[in-house]
């Protein structure tokens, strides 16, 4: 009985795209097909298993009762969020005005509901992550693009500025998503060049009206250039302390200690203090899942206590960032071999092969046991489940069913 719902309601896919097409890989299988699924956005093992840091899991098994049950407070635990804070910017000596999230879906869509109106649209790169659309349709908002630069290319600077400057003129004010560094899904970071040229035209178009930079930090203890991760956390701290574009950033624990299913994570704009800031984002989360679970909340609070529990995650981030290398590196040197470029991951869980039509080479994919994610831009491959050993087979599948290129 579909008329008890809204017209606007009654026309979308059963699932989500990434998860239904998980899901047509497991049917294959289960078939007897021999399967190459890259859909995956949770870390595997080379055996196919869910990689569970044992750092975290410890700390969970010793959580009391009095840490798991009571309501937390609606906006979070202030010192969880100075202590998620702190994990990107130990100097940082406050949370600014935060709120505790479900995951960093929910950091996303509080931004929506706080920083533009319905009918506007949100800027961010291209590619992006698919649920980026599927929030900003829940919350009224549309979505615009600027390039992210192409494996060894400058950014596009007279895109961005275009894209920037025709935001502000038609709605007066600018919302950035960025999921720097590590991106997803190409696994490339911005040069610091790059970001240098991006920070000065966000200054200058907030001499226009509002811009409100909103960092993705999803990825961030999975990368190959720790070094450089740090630059970049360096340049945009340094860009919020100005205060002339308010910064913050999207926090989430799903990746970073393979708490998936805790649906923890914090919205924070470290650089302000504004009251007005903070009711908003309060309201907003009473409004739409009033407070979060209080367990992931207590497990980092423990984390930020214990010393060898940090240097034991540390290693456990540094082993599990090598073994995505090792991954990007085979997949590199098989796509060189089968007469295409290398991809060049820095970090994250994911990387994106151009692909012209690729809709349709997908399909010719999934034909032969081989299953990606399509974008626009391209097919989204997760280094996160395929192993170095099916890189191979993944280049020689693509070259044989042809990508129209």
């Amino acid at each position: 009985m579909t008329e008890q719902l809204i017209p606007s309601r009654r026309a979308f896919p059963s699932d989500d795209p990434i998860f239904a097409l998980n899901a047509e890989a497991q049917a294959f299988k289960a078939a007897g097909g021999s399967v190459l699924n890259a859909t995956v956005g949770a870390l595997l093992d080379d055996a196919g298993q869910l990689v569970v840091l044992e750092t975290v899991m410890d700390l969970w098994r010793e959580l009391t009762a009095l840490e798991v049950a009571p309501y937390a407070p609606i906006a979070g635990d202030p010192a969880y969020l100075k202590a998620l804070v702190q994990r990107h910017w130990p100097s940082a000596t406050q949370a600014g005005a935060a709120c505790a999230t479900p995951g960093g879906s929910g950091a996303l869509g509080l931004s929506l509901r706080n920083f533009l109106e319905r009918g506007q649209s949100v800027l961010t790169t291209a590619p992006y992550w698919g649920p980026y659309a599927t929030l900003a349709a829940e919350n009224g908002v549309g979505v615009i693009t600027a390039p992210w630069p192409a494996a060894g290319e400058p950014l596009d600077a007279t895109a961005w500025d275009a894209a920037l400057r025709a935001l502000m003129k038609t709605q007066g004010r600018v919302l950035l998503w960025l999921n720097d560094p590590c991106h997803n899904p190409t696994g490339r970071s911005l040069s610091a060049v790059d970001r240098v040229v991006l920070l000065g035209l966000l200054r200058d178009i907030a001499a226009l009206g509002p811009v409100t930079l909103l960092l993705d930090f999803a990825y961030l203890d999975y990368t190959r250039e720790p070094a450089a991760v740090a630059e970049a956390l360096a340049d945009y701290a340094a860009l919020g302390a100005e205060g002339t574009v308010l910064v913050g950033a999207c926090m989430s624990l799903s990746k970073s200690m393979t708490l998936y299913g805790g649906r923890a994570g914090a919205i924070a704009f470290p650089w302000s203090g504004d009251p007005t800031l903070q009711a908003a984002l309060t309201q907003s989360c009473r409004g739409t899942w009033s407070n979060c679970a209080k367990a992931p909340q207590a497990l980092l609070l423990r984390l930020a206590r214990e010393g060898k529990a940090q240097a034991r995650l540390s290693a456990e981030h540094r082993h599990w960032s090598e073994v995505l290398a090792s991954r990007a590196l085979a997949l590199d040197a098989a796509l060189e071999t089968n007469g295409r470029e290398a991809l060049r991951w820095q970090g994250g869980f994911f990387v994106t092969v151009p692909t012209p039509e690729p809709e349709a080479v997908c399909t010719r994919l999934k034909a032969e046991g081989v299953f990606t994610v399509p974008l626009p831009e391209g097919l989204r491959v997760g280094l996160c489940g395929l192993r170095a050993a099916d890189a191979p087979r993944f280049a020689e599948t693509l070259r044989r069913v042809g990508d129209g290129r």
